[in-house]
């Protein structure tokens, strides 16, 4: 089903950064190894985002495909989960290749399981090193990792995982290709009165039930779980978009702005949703203590903590915990999530970001608090900047 003809032309949602999940429909056609027949397309259009200044994050799927296609007749002997953890083993290598070719710039591959995404070290390093990636100019692409994965830890599906590393990495929108073109009001193999959705204002039980059925063998998901991601997506205030992979004018007009599919609306605006919880959610014991032109900067705009404005932390908080930054008056000025635990905050506390590493033997960043990670009371609005050193 590519560019049905009811599907209308519609505007993209402004964006910076996004992430782009492509599925293994799109890049093992027909059920065979790796093809480069819809992936070129997908690539063009990353490569133009780029050069345009945007960031775009792949998470693509094809590792397990492309594992099955090397080993062609042999069939591994293990369990099922363990068969499909050596053929992504296996397939890992071709499928970052594939990536590779098509692109200018250098691909890194980023592979997540559960564990690391519940687990607040982890959560935070795993965030730390997508955002270095964009920072360099690399082309981060993520995966699930199915080699080390069981199954009660599984993600379950890269739909999810792209919804879950676009709340991660802070996007504006999450793109979903697919070899189907949009959400249908029913599913359009079985009702040929079906007609595109183009847009949904919000994902209500009646929405989801428009989903149908699973995809086809290549693959684990189907639209029921692009539309699961959707939810996560739009609980974190990020609109998602649905559209054919298949369809080169489609992923063409994606560079103009224009989407030819579903677009899903976001529950609130990412900032929104994001400044909600950074404002509300339970603070740890503990607070981080700023000098004066720390917190006249804080109070001024948004803005990253550095050492050099921390005069010290009270109490006992670890890394990735959402703390209180107070001033010399133990007003609570901003909250934040602390990039260094309470004892390392105080050994860094009035340094140089430069003496991170020397001063603790490793770096976390040189930010105490990152400014996306980091909310004024007042929530003001102002340019990005940072509190030097």
């Amino acid at each position: 089903m590519n560019a049905h003809v009811g599907l209308l032309e519609q505007v993209l949602p402004q964006w910076r950064r996004a992430v782009l999940k492509v599925g293994s429909n799109l890049l093992a056609a027909d059920g065979g190894g790796l093809t480069l027949r819809y992936a070129e397309a997908l690539a063009a259009f990353i490569a133009a985002s780029h050069a345009a200044g945007r960031q775009v994050v792949l998470v693509s799927s094809g590792a397990v495909a492309a594992g099955r296609a090397l080993l062609r007749e042999r069939k591994p002997a293990g369990d099922a989960l363990v068969a499909r953890q050596a053929l992504a083993a296996l397939g890992q290598a071709p499928m970052i290749a594939l990536w590779q070719s098509l692109s200018a710039r250098p691909v890194a591959q980023v592979l997540l399981t559960h564990d690391d995404l519940r687990n607040r070290r982890r959560y935070l390093n795993a965030r730390a090193t997508l955002r270095e990636l964009l920072a360099l100019d690399v082309l981060p692409v993520v995966n699930e990792n199915d080699t080390v994965a069981v199954d009660e830890l599984k993600l379950g599906d890269n739909d999810n995982l792209a919804a879950i590393v676009a709340a991660l990495v802070d996007a504006d929108l999450l793109l979903i290709a697919s070899d189907v073109d949009a959400l249908y009001s029913a599913d359009p193999r079985r009702d040929p009165d079906a007609v595109p959705v183009a847009h949904v204002a919000a994902l209500t039980p009646q929405v989801l039930a428009m989903a149908g059925g699973s995809g086809s063998t290549a693959g684990t998901g189907g639209m029921r779980t692009k539309l699961e991601a959707a939810v996560k997506a739009s609980a974190a205030g990020i609109p998602s978009a649905l559209f054919s992979g298949r369809d080169e004018a489609t992923v063409r007009a994606l560079q103009h702005g224009r989407l030819r599919g579903t677009l899903i609306a976001a529950a609130s605006s990412r900032m929104q949703a994001r400044k909600y919880w950074l404002r509300h959610a339970p603070a740890a014991p503990g607070c981080i203590r700023v000098d004066a032109g720390a917190a006249r900067a804080l109070a001024g705009g948004r803005v990253s903590l550095l050492p050099g404005g921390v005069l010290g932390a009270d109490g006992e908080f670890h890394r990735g915990d959402l703390v209180e930054i107070v001033d010399a008056a133990d007003k609570a000025i901003a909250r934040g999530l602390s990039q260094y635990g309470a004892a390392e905050v105080r050994r860094l506390a009035g340094r140089h970001s430069r003496e991170i590493d020397t001063v603790l033997g490793y770096s976390y960043g040189a930010e105490v608090v990152h400014r996306d990670d980091l909310i004024t009371m007042d929530h003001p609005v102002a340019p990005d900047q940072e509190i030097s050193a």
